[in-house]
């Protein structure tokens, strides 16, 4: 069943947040005086997996024709172009991330890409973001998951799929003065992840908003 075919019903069931049930923006997770953790829901972002050949120059001028940015080629790395982001997913793929109607834009990749040796799948409706930021943002995340979120390691501008508390997620670090972390889930994870951080944040006080 394609989008045009699937029809006002079944659209308003893809469009429901996978965490409306817990009334995020009215929850307060706990009460400390300094709040360490925000958590909040980036909803509907709009997710594109492109692969291709990095190697290519056909490749990458085309995406760039499409995006206003070239696919970043360090592992790890982040790229923004025109209202998109970039995220280095591993070495022949990214997502493209918007809050825009993705249609377009994998209508005009694929157009563009035409005859190449790439691939582009719109999978936004199957995830959610959920932020996390705050001092303690940090050692809050560590606790379920391997990576290194140390400014050193893990910079503002920097993206990695992992593993978090058994789920499997894409981080995004973003701010620098301020630990600002978008994490990528499974929309069936997604209050199972939630709860979890939730949870793992309690300790050092944390607010949940929108």
């Amino acid at each position: 069943m394609t989008r045009k075919e699937s029809g006002p019903v079944v659209e308003a069931y893809l469009r429901q947040s996978p965490l409306s049930q817990l009334a995020l923006p009215s929850r307060i997770a706990a009460e400390h005086g300094n709040t360490g953790v925000t958590m909040a829901e980036r909803q509907f972002r709009r997710i594109v997996n492109l692969r291709g050949n990095p190697k290519s120059e056909e490749f990458t001028k085309a995406v760039k024709s499409v995006l206003g940015a070239d696919p970043p080629l360090m592992p790890n790395s982040v790229n923004t172009g025109k209202d998109i982001t970039l995220l280095w997913l591993g070495p022949d793929e990214w997502w493209i991330i918007t809050d825009a109607d993705t249609a377009p834009v994998a209508d005009k990749l694929r157009e563009a890409l035409a005859g190449q040796h790439a691939v582009v799948t719109d999978v936004g409706e199957g995830y959610t973001c959920i932020a996390a930021s705050g001092a303690s943002a940090a050692d809050t995340l560590a606790k379920g998951c391997t990576l290194d979120f140390h400014d050193s390691v893990f910079a503002p501008g920097s993206c990695a799929q992992s593993d978090m508390a058994k789920a499997v997620v894409v981080f995004h670090r973003l701010e620098a003065d301020k630990p600002s972390f978008e994490i990528y889930v499974r929309s069936s994870f997604a209050e199972y992840l939630w709860r979890w951080i939730e949870n793992a944040a309690e300790e050092y006080g944390v607010a949940v908003t929108q």
